[in-house]
C-alpha cells in the first residue's frame, strides 16, 4: 500500500495517483407496480406489488482490467482517508457510460472486472478489454502474450489515460510495441468511423490547459479495424460527468466530448467485433497454390510502412470466384511484394491498399515506375475510403508518374465489362453521406500509359465487398457490385 496526499504540481507519476471519481452506484432496486400479474413464464404464483422482479443481466461488452497497486489517500485539511487503485481511480466511469448508451441509444450492455490471469481471451464473449490509469502500466510476458492472442482473434484493447498522464501513455505505447512489434502507432484520422458511428465528433472540448479543438486518439490497426486504441487525454471522468479537480495539470476531454466519443466507441466495438473475428480466420487455398506459379495469374500485394493488409481474407475470396467463373488460371495465394527488394519482372498485377499515410523509398518509386512502363497493372484501393490514404496514394503516384494524372474511367471501358458488365453501383450508406445520393455508378480513376489504363484507383473501398463482412460507416461498395467489378479488373489486368 502506498500512502499519498494532495499536491500542487506533478513531479512524478505518483502525483497523478489520486481519487478521480465516486464509487459506482448500487444497482437500482426495481419494484414492480400494480396488482398481481400472470407469470410469464413460470412460476405460477403471481408477484405482488411489493415483490422485486429479477431483471435479466445485460451482456458484458467491456472488461475493466485489474492491474497495478492499491494506495491510501488523505484529503488535504481532512482526517478521512480512502483506498485507491491504479486500475480504478474513477470507479463509476464505465457504469455511467453504459447508462448513457442505454438512455440515448437504447442499447443495454454492461461491463465486468477482469483479472488477466483468469481471462479466457475469447472476443466473442468480451469485445473490449479496458485499461484505465495514470501511472506506468507493467505487464508480464504471459499477460502480453494473452493480450496479443486476444486482439489477433478479433478482440480490442482500449487504454484511457484518465488524467492525461504521460507516464501511463508512454508505458502503454512501449508495452504494445513489445506485444505487436510488427505494428505502428497511428493517429486516428477525423473521418474514421470511430468518430462518426452514432455522433459526429468533428471538434473536441478539452480541459482549459489543452489548446487543441481536434479529437485525438491513437491506434494500432489490425486488418481494417482498430485492434488497440489509446486515448492520451482522459475519457473516464467525462463519462462520470466531472473534471479532474485534484490534478491541476490533468489533460482530459470535457464531459460532452467524452460522452460522444464513448458512445461511438461502444457502437464501434459492437460493429467491428464481428469484423475482427471474420478477418482473423486463416486464408484458405489448396496445396497446389503453395507452389511457385508459372503461367497462373498472381495477385501481388504491395507491402509498405503503413497498414497494407486491410482486409486479410478478401483477395483470396475474390480469386476463388474468378477461378470458378472464368477459364483464367488463377493462383489463390496472395504474394506479398516488397517493391524495393523483390523482382517485379515476372508480375503482371500489383495491388496497393491501406488506411493511413505511407511513403515509398526512391528505389521503390523507380521499381514501380519500371513495372508500369513494362505493361504491368496497378490496382489501388482506399481501405474504408479514408482521406489520409487518398492523399498519400495520390502523392506517391505523382512521384512514380510525375507527368501523368488520374482521370475518371468511362463506363464504356472494358474494365467495367470483361467478366460481368457493371454499369450501376450499390454502395454503403456512408458513401451517400460523402458523395451524395446521386452517385449510382461505379467510381474508378485511372492513369493511361501507351493507350492502356495501367493504374486503376478506387477511392471507395472495393475490397470490403469481396467478402460478406459488414464494415459500419465505411465508404465502400456492397458485395453485389464489388465482386463482379473486382473480377472485371483482375481479368483486365490479366489480358491487357
Amino acid at each position: 500500500m502506498l500512502a499519498l496526499g494532495q499536491f500542487v504540481r506533478a513531479a512524478s507519476e505518483n502525483d497523478y495517483f489520486v481519487p478521480l471519481g465516486k464509487p459506482p452506484e448500487a444497482p437500482p432496486k426495481r419494484i414492480s407496480g400494480g396488482e398481481g400479474v400472470a407469470p410469464l413464464p413460470l412460476p405460477a404464483t403471481p408477484l405482488r406489488r411489493s415483490e422485486r422482479h429479477r431483471q435479466p443481466t445485460p451482456p458484458s461488452l467491456f472488461g475493466k482490467v485489474i492491474w497495478g497497486e492499491q494506495g491510501s489517500f488523505t484529503y488535504a485539511g481532512a482526517a478521512n482517508t480512502t483506498t485507491i487503485a491504479d486500475w480504478n481511480l474513477c470507479p463509476a466511469d464505465l457504469q455511467h457510460l453504459f447508462q448513457k448508451v442505454q438512455g440515448q441509444l437504447g442499447l443495454q450492455y454492461t461491463y465486468d472486472e477482469i483479472s488477466l490471469p483468469t481471462f479466457a481471451g475469447d472476443p466473442d464473449k468480451m469485445a473490449v478489454l479496458f485499461f484505465s490509469g495514470v501511472r506506468t502500466v507493467k505487464l508480464d510476458d504471459a499477460s502480453l502474450a494473452k493480450l496479443r492472442a486476444y486482439v489477433l482473434r478479433g478482440g480490442m484493447l482500449c487504454f484511457d489515460s484518465i488524467a492525461g498522464s504521460p507516464y501511463f501513455t508512454d508505458s502503454v505505447k512501449a508495452l504494445m510495441k513489445q506485444a505487436f512489434p510488427e505494428l505502428q502507432w497511428h493517429t486516428i484520422p477525423g473521418d474514421h468511423p470511430l468518430y462518426h458511428m452514432v455522433v459526429d465528433v468533428n471538434t473536441a472540448n478539452y480541459s482549459p490547459n489543452v489548446s487543441s479543438k481536434t479529437p485525438e486518439m491513437e491506434g494500432l490497426y489490425v486488418g481494417s479495424r482498430i485492434g488497440v486504441l489509446l486515448s492520451p487525454y482522459g475519457l473516464g471522468c467525462g463519462w462520470d460527468d466531472h473534471g479532474v479537480p485534484l490534478v491541476s495539470q490533468a489533460q482530459f476531454y470535457q464531459p460532452d466530448t467524452a460522452t460522444a466519443i464513448g458512445m461511438n466507441l461502444v457502437a464501434y466495438a459492437i460493429g467491428y467485433n464481428r469484423v475482427g473475428m471474420d478477418e482473423s480466420k486463416p486464408e484458405l487455398f489448396a496445396a497446389a497454390d503453395e507452389k511457385t506459379p508459372t503461367d497462373e495469374f498472381v495477385f501481388g500485394q504491395i507491402e509498405h510502412e503503413g497498414s497494407f493488409n486491410v482486409h486479410p481474407n478478401s483477395a483470396t475470396a475474390l480469386l476463388a470466384k474468378l477461378r470458378a467463373a472464368t477459364a483464367l488460371r488463377v493462383n489463390l495465394k496472395r504474394e506479398v511484394i516488397d517493391p524495393g527488394k523483390d523482382d517485379l519482372s515476372n508480375l503482371s498485377f500489383l495491388y496497393l491498399t491501406g488506411l493511413d499515410d505511407f511513403h515509398f523509398t526512391d528505389q521503390e518509386v523507380a521499381s514501380l515506375r519500371g513495372f508500369l512502363q513494362r505493361g504491368g497493372t496497378l490496382l489501388i484501393n482506399n481501405g474504408l475510403g479514408l482521406a489520409t490514404f487518398d492523399k498519400a496514394a495520390r502523392r506517391e503516384m505523382a512521384r512514380i508518374l510525375p507527368d501523368s494524372k488520374f482521370e475518371d474511367i468511362p463506363l464504356s471501358s472494358s474494365i467495367f465489362n470483361d467478366v460481368v458488365p457493371v454499369q450501376a453501383a450499390d454502395y454503403t450508406p456512408a458513401v451517400a453521406m460523402r458523395y451524395g445520393a446521386a452517385l449510382k455508378t461505379p467510381k474508378l480513376e485511372g492513369i493511361t500509359i501507351n493507350g492502356d489504363v495501367r493504374v486503376i484507383y478506387s477511392p471507395i473501398d472495393l475490397e470490403a465487398g469481396w467478402e460478406p463482412t459488414e464494415y459500419p460507416m465505411a465508404l465502400a461498395y456492397k458485395g453485389d457490385t464489388a465482386t463482379p467489378l473486382g473480377m472485371d479488373i483482375l481479368m483486365y489486368a490479366a489480358t491487357h
